[in-house]
């Protein structure tokens, strides 16, 4: 699917601009930072919708390309770029949500990239605040317990941000353990998904005062039951589920590979490093 823009020569004609409000806009909120998000190459920073009646857009100076939505026929249309000088029209608003919804992501989270995110995962963010939560119920385990990764940078920030993990003790139902000197592994991996240390190189600058809320539950039933139901002083009563509330907050570091998270990675060249016997290993570039 190809992105959408708004001619920045047609928006020009049409006189000052101001900051869209949030009760008119919510649908182009969600479209425009599904559009920076998914599209990179096009849409490179995060920027702020504006208005010029009857349009809600955004313009993206480095590429010189438009975004938005015309209020009047509800139709998504870009300009600039690869679109050229006049608004080229995409489809309507509610086929492009539509879309979004199918393609599962909800797109109004300018700061995570949402694009992959596991199907039951919900998303808002208000200001510098992200609240992640699964409603209640329980999806299952991801393999990735980082729940806002920043989305991938057209160019280096320079930014670094070492983000912490702080939350009360996971709540494991479904399987206990009673081995007497041995420790519960069960524990020692709800620590890992709910007390996490991670630095991001290159890191968005609305990142730096993130702060994310999470509410979550993972259903881990396939992942065990068949592995230990069988072990002595072992108990599974499925489900088994780990619930957990916790909140992350990220602070700007020097050099990421100096602090003691347990992985780094880079937005802008995606390369990843985790942590191991006390030196960070590259697993990817």
């Amino acid at each position: 699917m190809k992105p959408f823009i708004l001619s920045a020569c047609s928006l020009a004609l049409l006189g000052s601009t101001h900051f869209a409000s949030a009760d008119t806009a919510g649908d182009a909120e969600t479209l425009l930072n599904w559009a920076e998000n998914t599209y990179r190459e096009f849409f490179p920073s995060h920027q702020a919708t504006q208005s010029i009646e009857p349009w809600l857009f955004r313009h993206y100076p480095e590429v010189g390309i438009y975004a938005g939505v015309n209020k009047t026929d509800n139709g998504v249309y870009v300009l600039g770029g690869p679109w050229g000088n006049n608004p080229t029209f995409i489809d309507n608003l509610p086929n492009m949500l539509n879309h979004i919804a199918n393609s599962g992501g909800n797109g109004s989270i300018p700061a995570c990239n949402t694009a992959n995110i596991p199907d039951g995962l919900f998303y808002t963010q208000s200001g510098n605040v992200v609240n992640v939560t699964t409603n209640g119920q329980c999806i299952p385990l991801p393999t990735n317990s980082n729940l806002c990764e920043p989305p991938r940078q057209a160019v280096a920030t320079g930014i670094s941000l070492l983000t912490t993990s702080n939350g009360t003790p996971p709540d494991i139902k479904g399987i206990t353990m009673s081995i007497p000197g041995i420790p519960n592994p069960f524990q020692s991996l709800a620590s890992d998904f709910s007390n996490i240390k991670h630095c991001t190189i290159n890191a968005p600058a609305e990142n730096a005062n993130l702060i994310i809320n999470s509410d979550v539950c993972y259903d881990m039933t396939s992942a065990f039951e068949g592995q230990f139901g069988s072990i002595p002083g072992m108990t599974i009563t499925p489900p088994i589920t780990m619930a957990i509330k916790n909140t992350v907050t990220s602070q700007t570091v020097a050099d990421c590979f100096a602090t003691d998270a347990s992985s780094i990675s880079d937005a802008f060249t995606n390369e990843v490093w985790v942590k191991q016997n006390g030196s960070f290993i590259k697993v990817n570039n």
